[in-house]
C-alpha cells in the first residue's frame, strides 16, 4: 500500500508543504487544489495513481500546512502560485509534467502551460471551472472563504464543512473523516478554526484581473481534458461549451449529481483520470 510523505520545500519567501506518494522515479504529476482547499484533497486519487506515477499535492501557500503570506496577503494571487509551483517541479527535477487541478489549482495550470511551462506541461486537466466566472459563484465562494466561522467543537466545524462542500456531491464516510481532520486547526484561543488565512478570499477582489484567462486558455496546446460537475455554479455549460470549441479543445466529460467540484474519489472517476494522463 502506497504511504503518503510529507516534504517542505523553500521558495523566496515562502515555504511550502506538499504530500508526496509513489516512486520518484516515474512520471511526475501535479495536483493542485481549490481556493481554500489544501493538498490533502487528493489522498484517493493520489494513491490510485501512485502505482504508476510520483504524484505531489501541494499546499498553496496560505492554506494547510504552507506559510501564510507576510506582505499582508498581497502574495494570494495565481502569479505566485505559478512561481510557487516552478520551484516545486524544479525541486524535483521533472523535465514534464502532468498537471489535473480542481477549480483555482487548475487556473494556475492554464496559466502555466501557456506560459512559463509551455512544452512541460504535457497534460492539463481543467476540473470544473473556466476562464469565466460567473458573480453569482464568485460572491457565494468569496462569502463563506472569507468570513470563516470557529467553533468551540469538531463536531460543530464538521457539520459546517459538509454543508459548505455538499456540491462535492456523494463520498464515503472516509473522504469525509480525513477532509475534516485536514481542514482545522486550533487558534490561540483553542477554538476550531479552518486551516487556512481567511485573506486568501482576495483573489475574488484585490486580484480578480487574475481570473480572466482566456488569453491564457486559447494559447493551450497540451492534451486537455476539462470536467464538468453537472450541477455546478462555477463552471456553466454554454462557458464550458465555449471552452471545447477554442484553445486546447479538450476531451469533455461531464458528471451527473455533482457540483463544484468533482473529487476523483469514484472508481470511474479515477479511471477515467487515469485513462487521459496515460494518453
Amino acid at each position: 500500500m502506497t504511504v503518503r510523505r510529507s516534504a517542505y520545500i523553500g521558495n523566496a519567501t515562502h515555504e511550502l508543504h506538499v504530500s508526496e506518494w509513489g516512486d520518484p522515479s516515474q512520471p511526475f504529476v501535479m495536483m493542485w487544489h481549490g481556493l481554500a482547499r489544501n493538498g490533502r484533497d487528493f489522498d484517493e486519487i493520489a494513491a490510485h495513481l501512485s502505482k504508476q506515477y510520483f504524484v505531489v499535492c501541494p499546499d498553496t501557500i496560505g492554506r494547510g500546512l504552507s506559510s501564510w503570506s507576510n506582505n499582508g496577503g498581497e502574495d494570494y494571487n495565481l502569479t505566485v502560485y505559478g512561481e510557487n509551483a516552478r520551484a516545486i517541479i524544479d525541486h524535483y527535477g521533472a523535465e514534464t509534467v502532468r498537471w489535473v487541478g480542481t477549480s483555482m489549482g487548475a487556473l494556475v495550470g492554464i496559466r502555466l502551460a501557456a506560459g512559463a511551462m509551455k512544452g512541460r506541461i504535457t497534460h492539463l486537466v481543467i476540473n470544473d471551472i473556466g476562464p469565466d466566472i460567473p458573480e453569482v459563484a464568485r460572491q457565494r465562494i468569496g462569502d463563506y472563504v472569507g468570513n470563516p466561522p470557529v467553533f468551540d467543537t469538531v463536531v460543530e466545524m464538521e457539520n459546517w464543512l459538509r454543508k459548505s462542500y455538499a456540491p462535492f456531491g456523494p463520498n464515503p464516510d472516509s473522504f469525509w473523516r480525513r477532509l475534516i481532520d485536514a481542514s482545522i486547526r486550533r487558534n490561540d484561543q483553542g477554538r476550531i478554526a479552518v486551516h487556512y488565512d481567511p485573506r486568501i478570499v482576495s483573489q475574488f477582489s484585490d486580484h480578480k484581473a487574475d481570473l480572466d484567462v482566456w488569453p491564457q486558455y486559447d494559447a493551450v496546446e497540451a492534451k486537455t481534458l476539462l470536467i464538468r460537475g453537472a450541477v455546478s455554479d462555477v463552471l456553466p455549460e454554454q462557458v464550458s461549451a465555449q471552452m471545447r470549441e477554442r484553445g486546447p479543445r479538450p476531451d469533455y466529460v461531464e458528471l451527473p449529481g455533482i457540483g463544484h467540484a468533482p473529487t476523483f474519489v469514484d472508481p470511474e472517476q479515477q479511471q477515467m483520470l487515469e485513462r487521459f494522463l496515460a494518453s
